[in-house]
């Protein structure tokens, strides 16, 4: 899952808002960083400012080293953006999404639930948990999900009705594949949505996601979990 990198007629890259903001903090320190360094700098979560930094290398317009170290331990894994934007060399993301979905679709029993299972184990990884003590309401809530979404290029808009929440999402960056195979796309953002509220203790869950209402709109329905404080959490299955 990334952000679909795009090209004007010049052959510029042109990014989405949060990887553009990554890209630029590399090219403004024009030195190697590390993960936490740019999380930092941009005001993004560890694991999202990871997903951007590897779809830029991804792209050709950074490169990822590892760091030279004098000290005893590990050493980091660092970014630095390459010497031109131009990327370097035609890449072919969607007919390998195409492949692998493809793969999914006929060799799995039921792969729409597989693809769910994936995505929600996606989407714990990219969202922030939030400290023990902090209060996560349904608000809260859509406001964490809904940034997870933008970060992945669904462009979602805002909420009208909070108590029973249903998240407008402007752009699919996987239509052409959903329109292909909806069963396992669509399960896949199902489960992406439903590991996120579930990793931020949200008392809400992804109940269903309705494709394509529009050519370019799909409506996420998020329904509050009975029993479930702001407060509180839950084991799951593989915690953190």
């Amino acid at each position: 899952m990334s952000e679909q990198v795009l090209t004007d007629p010049e052959s510029r890259p042109v990014l989405g808002e949060s990887r553009g903001r990554v890209l630029d903090v590399l090219r403004a320190t024009g030195e190697p960083m590390g993960v936490q360094d740019v999380a930092e700098r941009v005001g993004l979560h560890s694991n999202t400012a990871r997903f951007h930094l590897d779809g830029l290398v991804d792209a050709g317009l950074a490169e990822r080293r590892t760091e030279d170290r004098t000290q005893p331990g590990r050493p980091r894994t660092v970014y630095v953006v390459t010497a031109t934007d131009v990327p370097a060399g035609q890449r072919s993301y969607r007919l390998l999404a195409e492949m692998l979905t493809s793969l999914v679709a006929d060799t799995l029993p039921e792969p729409g639930n597989a693809a769910e299972t994936a995505g929600e184990a996606w989407g714990r990884y990219l969202a922030e948990r939030p400290a023990p003590s902090q209060r996560v309401d349904a608000a809260e809530g859509v406001r964490r999900l809904s940034t997870v979404l933008a970060d992945a290029g669904f462009a979602p808009d805002t909420v009208d009705d909070p108590e029973r929440p249903v998240i407008p999402l402007r752009h699919c960056p996987f239509r052409e594949v959903a329109e292909q195979h909806r069963d396992v796309v669509c399960s896949l953002h199902l489960g992406l949505m439903r590991g996120v509220l579930d990793e931020v203790r949200a008392p809400l869950k992804a109940d269903r996601l309705e494709p394509f209402v529009e050519p370019s709109l799909c409506l996420a329905h998020l329904v509050p979990i009975s029993g479930r404080s702001a407060g509180g959490d839950r084991r799951r299955r593989g915690g953190r």
